[in-house]
């Protein structure tokens, strides 16, 4: 299967979106409150830990799940860059986004 290259911040997107979706949620915009507003909850937080450990080269530790790292798609982008992972805006790959 080939792989797509996408940004860390549409790799997030697309995550957040898909489990919005099965809250009722369709959209979602870069600064919007993902937990305050019920975009993603305690469950979704852990599935995103999970996500972002498997798809960038980065481990999350305990003293990372704090609110403030989760709280917007922008918000969690820079999070991920400052596990020195990643660039903003540079792209991985990865071959679930293909799939989509």
């Amino acid at each position: 299967m080939p792989e797509t290259t996408v940004s860390v911040k549409d790799q997030v997107r697309q995550f957040v979106l898909d489990y919005a979706r099965g809250r009722g949620t369709t959209t979602v915009t870069d600064e919007e409150s993902l937990l305050k507003n019920n975009v993603v909850d305690s469950l979704g937080v852990f599935r995103m830990i999970a996500f972002l450990e498997d798809t960038f080269p980065i481990t999350i530790e305990d003293t990372d799940m704090v609110p403030e790292n989760f709280q917007t798609i922008n918000d969690i982008e820079a999070f991920v860059v400052s596990k020195g992972s990643v660039e903003a805006g540079q792209c991985a790959h990865s071959p679930a986004m293909a799939q989509n």
